[in-house]
């Protein structure tokens, strides 16, 4: 095997064509942008203890939330594959 080749004999191509570990919708643009204030439901907890709210399939962490939690979350960063928010002062976890 030369280098830089994958086991097929490629150069990081898979079969149709598209780099590996390469995201597709690496492009496309975001459901929400840093400074947006959102309101939210926890779906679930992340391996971390984070808080898991979702816009448009996008993944948000919020930290310290809690699954069933409705809050305002303001988005503090932006990723490729996911945001990472704060709960507003104005947020009030559900009882």
């Amino acid at each position: 095997m030369a280098y830089g080749e994958d086991e097929e004999g490629g150069h990081g191509r898979g079969e149709r064509g598209e780099r590996r570990g390469m995201n597709p919708n690496y492009f496309l643009p975001k459901p929400v942008k840093v400074g947006d204030v959102l309101e939210v439901t926890i779906e679930g907890s992340a391996s971390r203890g984070d808080g898991i709210a979702k816009k448009d399939g996008f993944v948000i962490f919020v930290k310290g939330a809690k699954p069933g939690d409705k809050l305002t979350v303001k988005v503090t960063d932006v990723r490729t594959r996911f945001a990472i928010g704060e709960p507003t002062d104005a947020a009030a976890p559900a009882a």
